[in-house]
């Protein structure tokens, strides 16, 4: 699903990314790890459509997404991806349910089918009695899920995930990372993760450990 060939990305003179070759099926869940300054943030957000590489070709459900101008890959971005990172960015002023309907609002989908599906993933994540509540009142963990959600809202083919557990307690990082395979086996939703955890790493389907700017496995 996804075919990423000859990733470059230069910082200036720094070097970050240096060719990188990547496939990833539907329905897997892939870990990235690697020391800090490794690169696999920099992939993520290259893979994921935030950044674009300075050479190389990457192709999403058949789209080389390289060739693509700025707003058209906003588009792709809003319906084919979504995206978990360490801190859940939710709007603090927003409820639970509304912070997850915004990428589908963005997305025009019709306001009562984005409220629908945001109420069956919050349901889904064991979150049905805090659909009302804002950020403020969820623990940690609730608001990392209600980040999650938020990720799915869309049907994206692929979440991309960075150090999604990070922020969180080792309980909770634990109960996070169940959720993820949990939603492959009952979504068939692919997974990008960089991540420091190992327990998380070595969970996934396949480890991808990158030195350098380079993947060594």
């Amino acid at each position: 699903m996804i075919t990423a060939k000859g990733i470059h990305k230069y910082y200036g003179k720094l070097h970050v990314l240096k060719g990188i070759d990547l496939e990833v099926s539907k329905g897997e869940v892939v870990s990235i790890v690697g020391t800090s300054g490794a690169g696999k943030t920099t992939l993520l957000h290259i893979l994921g459509t935030l950044d674009r590489a300075d050479h190389g070709s990457i192709e999403i459900n058949n789209t080389p997404i390289h060739t693509l101008k700025d707003r058209e890959l906003s588009r792709f971005r809003n319906k084919h991806i979504g995206f978990v990172f360490q801190f859940h960015y939710l709007l603090p002023e927003f409820t639970a349910i509304e912070n997850v309907c915004i990428p589908g609002f963005i997305a025009k989908t019709p306001t009562n089918e984005v409220r629908k599906r945001a109420e069956e993933l919050l349901v889904l994540l064991g979150l049905k009695e805090r659909l009302e509540h804002k950020p403020s009142e969820l623990s940690g963990g609730e608001q990392q899920r209600v980040a999650v959600a938020r990720a799915l809202i869309n049907n994206p083919s692929v979440v991309f995930a960075d150090e999604p557990s990070g922020n969180l307690d080792s309980a909770n990082a634990r109960e996070l990372h169940k959720l993820f395979f949990h939603l492959r086996d009952t979504l068939s939703q692919t997974f990008v993760i960089a991540t420091h955890n190992e327990e998380l790493a070595d969970m996934a389907d396949r480890k991808i450990i990158m030195k350098d700017g380079q993947i060594q496995l």
